[in-house]
């Protein structure tokens, strides 16, 4: 595993905890039910401690799908990249996850945005996500929780990364009072 950035020391020690910056997204079934039950379902990889809006979002690449219904999860976590990834992974799958269609429809995604300040690629695991500077669907939850912080490698705050989005990409924050169960 190839890890770069700042704080290398001590990014990958298992017991030092982390806060990790996560993703999850739902188009299938009970969107807002797959969401709170993923969040329930974390703990048994770290704590939770902030989890942005609800956001309903159009579909990105594969778009003929249903919409979306994603937020971004504070985790803090003593595991390691991989052993989260591993944990993530399990979840989805106890969840339903069929990965049939690249892109396509899923009960539930759960992507790790960012794990504190590391930067790795390696084979199944990049972080920073590859993609998360393009998506609006994941910055703008992300800009609700931690709108100053710095992607490791791109050295922007999550607000300038949104901010530089093109037009497009439409996401609209689900208020308390739409939500069900809240």
């Amino acid at each position: 595993m190839a890890e770069k950035g700042l704080g290398e020391s001590n990014t990958m020690k298992p017991g030092s905890p982390k806060r990790v910056y996560l993703s999850l997204g739902s188009n299938v079934g009970d969107r807002e039910a797959q969401l709170r039950d993923a969040q329930s379902r974390l703990s048994t990889a770290g704590r939770a401690s902030k989890a942005s809006s609800y956001y309903e979002t159009e579909p990105v690449d594969f778009i003929e799908q249903p919409w979306f219904l994603n937020c971004v999860v504070a985790l803090e976590t003593s595991k390691t990249p991989p052993q989260l990834m591993n944990a993530i992974l399990r979840i989805e799958e106890e969840m339903g996850r069929k990965r049939v269609q690249k892109k396509g429809p899923r009960s539930i995604d759960i992507d790790i945005l960012l794990f504190g300040d590391a930067v790795i690629d390696s084979e199944g695991l990049t972080i920073p996500h590859p993609a998360m500077h393009q998506r609006r669907f994941v910055l703008e939850p992300l800009a609700e929780l931690a709108p100053d912080l710095r992607h490791p490698a791109l050295n922007k705050t999550i607000r300038e990364l949104r901010d530089a989005l093109p037009r497009g990409q439409a996401v609209r924050r689900i208020p308390r009072s739409e939500r069900a169960n809240d």
